[in-house]
């Protein structure tokens, strides 16, 4: 297939764009490099435009004659979005309409989305989500992104293309070899963060809020690595059909609490690793934690990285090695 990849040289969409490349697929990412890296994108692979530019958007799928594209591009930060929602509807919500008009107009009838979990509900105690669980995108950033999925699916409705919608939970992890990673400026996740924590870049890291209905009072988290977020969207581009729509929850079924995050950084790393409590932050629920039976029963997904541990010593075999990112 024919692919292109919105945000590409980013986080997850360059892993993806990898992958896809290993498996013999044609991609290439299109980003304007506001938040991705030339670094992170094979040679040749890489196209820089704007998602906002749709005459270029429409003429580079007629001359690469796109197959399907994997849309990543998104402002993602869910305080960020609490602050600055102006920015957040524009580029996650306008500039994805853009992408659906292009599609339309370049004859391009596939599309997967990186959704989030933070569309959800909070769930009741001790449940997992699964793709009918109760919607309600409390923050900009999670609003955008529900935004986006109703327009994905007016577009399969009124003119037949087909979609995936892959809600994420926490991405995160590295290329086993450590020679690509997560980068983001600034830094917002909770793994690299604390990271940064041995690697004298930051005194602690700040725990935000211990008060939660959870064991330790700190939010629960389902942390799915990047390879086998890498594995769902393959499987999701190869077995999707114009005209039909899908949902797919990605995660291990396991939450991993805030602070049980950091004691295992601490066994990776070999050392203490302080943290401070700070207030609740915006947009934060308490628990997420993916049903992803779905995705397991119907494209033959399963996850090769539950563990923790072994999550965050990819994590930290890149951040180690890459301590200024790429």
């Amino acid at each position: 297939m024919n692919i292109l990849a919105t945000g590409g040289a980013g986080y997850v969409g360059s892993t993806v764009l990898r992958q896809l490349l290993k498996q013999g697929h044609n991609c290439w990412a299109y980003d304007n490099l506001s938040k991705g890296f030339t670094e992170a994108v094979p040679d040749g692979h890489l196209i820089e435009g704007d998602l906002a530019d749709y005459d270029k958007l429409v003429s580079v799928m007629k001359e690469k004659k796109i197959d399907a594209i994997m849309h990543f591009a998104a402002s993602i930060a869910v305080g960020e979005s609490c602050q600055m929602p102006r920015e957040y509807y524009r580029n996650n919500v306008v500039n994805s309409l853009t992408l659906l008009d292009s599609m339309q107009d370049a004859g391009v009838g596939k599309i997967v989305f990186s959704s989030t979990a933070a569309v959800f509900a909070p769930a009741k105690e001790g449940a997992s989500l699964n793709e009918e669980s109760p919607k309600d995108p409390d923050s900009p950033y999670a609003f955008s992104k529900y935004a986006i999925e109703r327009m994905i699916q007016h577009f399969s409705k009124a003119y037949g293309i087909g979609f995936t919608i892959l809600r994420y939970f926490n991405a995160c992890g590295a290329d086993p070899t450590g020679q690509y990673g997560e980068a983001h400026e600034p830094e917002t996740h909770l793994i690299p963060l604390v990271l940064q924590v041995p690697l004298g870049q930051r005194e602690s890291i700040s725990v935000f809020g211990n008060d939660y209905p959870t064991e330790d009072g700190t939010c629960v988290r389902d942390y799915i690595h990047v390879q086998d977020l890498a594995d769902a969207h393959i499987r999701a581009v190869e077995n999707m059909e114009v005209g039909k729509g899908n949902f797919y929850n990605i995660g291990t079924g396991k939450g991993n609490s805030v602070m049980e995050v950091i004691r295992a950084a601490e066994e990776v790393v070999g050392q203490q690793i302080p943290y401070v409590i700070s207030g609740r932050r915006d947009g934060d629920t308490a628990v997420l934690v993916a049903s992803s039976d779905k995705l397991k029963s119907e494209l033959g997904w399963v996850p090769k990285y539950t563990d923790i541990k072994d999550i965050i010593a990819d994590a930290w075999r890149w951040h180690k090695d890459h301590p200024n990112g790429y």
